[in-house]
């Protein structure tokens, strides 16, 4: 879409959606004055707290600088909804720009649905993450196999950090470059698309100093969006454990993605007798 294209959509966009409020519901008068239908230009600007002059501009479509926390405002002043917000965004602001802000506005969220595909994954150990790879869902089997992620501070629960400070990981993994490899595959498609968001080079620099070994693999990883990785484990209380990992983007409001552990046939015997032993053990408890 080139620029004068996207300035017209922006503007028919915020036109309709103005159009589509009642004054009432905003809090201003109604009456039968009112020559169009929703809110007048002043009146979404008051409600934004910018000028109308700024606004006006906005709405037709000239090529003005607009930050993204204005236009938060704006969106906030024309009630949209988590996917209208996003298409503002894209309309208005660049591309690298828009992705990465609402990025960071947004608290990833595993909806009842996604919980419920992980939760009959019984056997499969499932880890939702979002956009950074930090954990914000995982299923009973991934807890059994990995580590219960529920004792590890929320803040610190991004498995490539895991993967290298968590000797847990290191020792479960017969190959364990293999698995970490798959990981950062993923993360550097995700720093490719929000590669104007300064929290990747952060942390990229911030894991250089900690892990020694992190520098020389980051540099030598590949880029995929969807590794399938074959992985064997040696489990402290199971012994060998053969998984085919299968990545999967969730496609809706946030930008997650679930990791699917599939086990062999031998493995899944395993696993379900480790569950079944270790779920009595906790009963007795």
């Amino acid at each position: 879409m080139n620029s004068q294209t996207r300035l017209q959509a922006l503007s028919a966009f915020l036109k309709a959606q103005r159009a589509k409020l009642s004054p009432e519901g905003a809090g201003f008068p109604g009456g039968a004055r009112r020559r169009t239908p929703g809110l007048r230009r002043e009146e979404v600007a008051q409600l934004a707290g910018v000028s109308t002059t700024w606004y006006t501009w906005l709405e037709q479509g000239r090529d003005i600088k607009v930050s993204p926390s204005v236009l938060d405002c704006v969106a906030t002043a024309l009630q949209l909804t988590a996917d209208e917000r996003k298409y503002l965004f894209s309309l208005a602001l660049e591309p690298g720009l828009s992705a990465s802000y609402l990025a960071k506005q947004e608290v990833p969220l595993i909806t009842p649905s996604l919980d419920k595909i992980i939760t009959e994954l019984r056997y499969c150990p499932a880890i939702i993450s979002d956009r950074t790879c930090h954990i914000v869902g995982w299923n009973l089997a991934a807890a059994y196999v990995f580590l219960d992620f529920e004792l590890i501070p929320r803040e610190e629960r991004n498995m490539i950090e895991l993967l290298f400070s968590r000797r847990e990981f290191k020792r479960l993994a017969v190959n364990w470059e293999h698995f970490a490899s798959g990981y950062l595959a993923m993360f550097r498609s995700y720093y490719g698309q929000y590669v104007e968001d300064e929290w990747y080079d952060h942390f990229l620099e911030e894991m250089k100093k900690r892990f020694a070994d992190f520098e020389q693999m980051w540099e030598q990883s590949r880029v995929s969006y969807a590794p399938e990785v074959h992985l064997e484990f040696r489990h402290a209380k199971a012994g060998k454990m053969v998984f085919e990992l299968t990545s999967l983007q969730v496609y809706g409001e946030h930008d997650l993605r679930c990791s699917i552990y599939t086990p062999d046939t031998g493995t899944e015997e395993k696993l379900k007798k480790l569950m079944n032993e270790q779920g009595a053990e906790m009963q007795i408890r």
